[in-house]
């Protein structure tokens, strides 16, 4: 009896281990986008953790992206197509462990339902690419009120210098 307690234990503890390294978000395959590649090239282009996020919607650890403490002033953008994001002047500390923004820049994200783990949340992709950034969440900040979730590996940083 005490052996069995301890496998169902350990399963489940697995099971929310997982869950919380993985969104299992399917990728936003079902949109055309201006930037496509097939699986292979996008492997050769990407780094495997880059790749698990981007293409595989894999999430992040928490507080490990070296972007978190970011506070030049430039813009984040799409480590699949390297083009803009989101504008230094819409991020926040959110306590989260993940950068995170009130605001996208106009037409960079396109939105897609997430069900997985029978929750109901809405990830965030590139609309130029497809690719996976994170999700976004109705407890941000004034003045849209949004916090937008962003996994630190799915972003590269271009300093602004005046």
């Amino acid at each position: 009896m005490m052996r069995r307690r301890r496998l169902l234990i350990g399963t489940a503890v697995g099971v929310a281990g997982a869950s919380l390294t993985h969104a299992w978000v399917a990728p936003a395959d079902s949109e055309t986008f201006e930037v496509a590649r097939p699986g292979a090239e996008w492997r050769k282009l990407l780094t495997p953790d880059r790749f698990a996020v981007v293409r595989a919607s894999a999430t992040e650890r928490p507080f490990t992206s070296p972007l978190l403490h970011e506070k030049r002033r430039g813009n984040f953008a799409c480590a699949g197509c390297d083009f803009n994001l989101f504008s230094s002047t819409t991020k926040f500390e959110s306590a989260t462990g993940s950068p995170s923004f009130w605001a996208p820049l106009d037409g960079a994200v396109g939105r897609t339902k997430d069900t997985s783990f029978g929750m109901l949340g809405t990830a965030v992709h590139r609309s130029r690419c497809g690719s996976h950034l994170g999700h976004v969440f109705n407890d941000g900040p004034e003045p849209t009120g949004l916090r937008y979730c962003m996994n630190g590996v799915a972003l590269t940083f271009k300093l602004i210098t005046v």
